[in-house]
């Protein structure tokens, strides 16, 4: 007895995009670099045993996603390029952008994976990184006086994170804990989750990023991780209170 699966059939893919994936799959292979040259346009049209008007247009599809680049003039050509993490988190917010993310759904990641990465970074950075971060903990050394200086005190502290998540030795860990700090980034602006300045916010912010630089400086690995704990708690808790502010300023000035 045979049974039909319910499963939405997948849609058939063009033969552009497959041969796109086709030349991903060869460049892989053959373990080319950032920077080396691509075979020609009929090079290609052979190796893959498709027509001219694919091949190009599979060669846009594959520049459009920032994995080759195409220069034109003596010693031009087609190479392989490497899509930059800033370009990575830029498309990656675009998908999100519709999403409606709320501000429960970021910190039920950062809860997960921060504390965690603070621990395993105890003992692990050198003197030059630990300055940086001591640097980026102290850059406001007092509240914000208006809306402007608070988003952008907002936004350094997000910046202590993100350069936190590049020490990890981690790309994966490093790039999705980044990734969260940059939705957060873009949600503090277009919410305006700065307005009305928040002292407290400030003092337990900064607060807590120097006590995790001591921790990171002396290899206390437990405390570092109830240190960022702690502070992913107090955040996601004053952001939380900051939205609901809005909310019902924006439902007062509605009447």
């Amino acid at each position: 007895m045979s049974s039909k699966s319910n499963s939405p059939k997948q849609p058939k893919r063009s033969r552009p995009v497959r041969v796109a994936d086709e030349i991903k799959t060869w460049v892989v292979e053959r373990d080319l670099q950032q920077g080396d040259k691509l075979p020609n346009e009929t090079e290609m049209i052979a190796q893959f045993g498709v027509s001219k008007g694919t091949v190009r247009e599979a060669m846009r599809i594959l520049e459009a996603q920032g994995l080759i680049i195409t220069r034109t003039g003596p010693g031009g050509g087609s190479f392989v390029d490497k899509v930059s993490a800033n370009r990575a988190r830029s498309l990656l917010a675009n998908y999100f952008y519709f999403q409606n993310l709320s501000i429960a759904d970021i910190y039920q990641m950062r809860r997960a994976l921060e504390p965690e990465l603070a621990a395993s970074l105890a003992g692990r950075l050198n003197e030059a990184q630990l300055a940086e971060m001591e640097v980026l903990a102290a850059r406001y050394p007092e509240p914000a006086r208006s809306a402007e200086e608070e988003k952008e005190q907002h936004i350094s502290s997000l910046e202590f994170h993100a350069r936190l998540a590049e020490f990890s030795g981690n790309a994966l860990l490093g790039f999705v804990i980044s990734f969260m700090a940059r939705v957060l980034t873009d949600m503090t602006i277009y919410r305006k989750l700065y307005e009305p300045p928040n002292p407290e916010l400030w003092r337990r912010g900064r607060e807590h990023q120097m006590q995790l630089v001591t921790a990171l400086r002396d290899g206390d690995a437990e405390a570092a991780r109830q240190i960022m704990a702690s502070h992913m708690q107090g955040a996601e808790e004053q952001m939380q209170s900051q939205e609901a502010q809005l909310a019902r300023r924006f439902i007062g000035e509605q009447r």
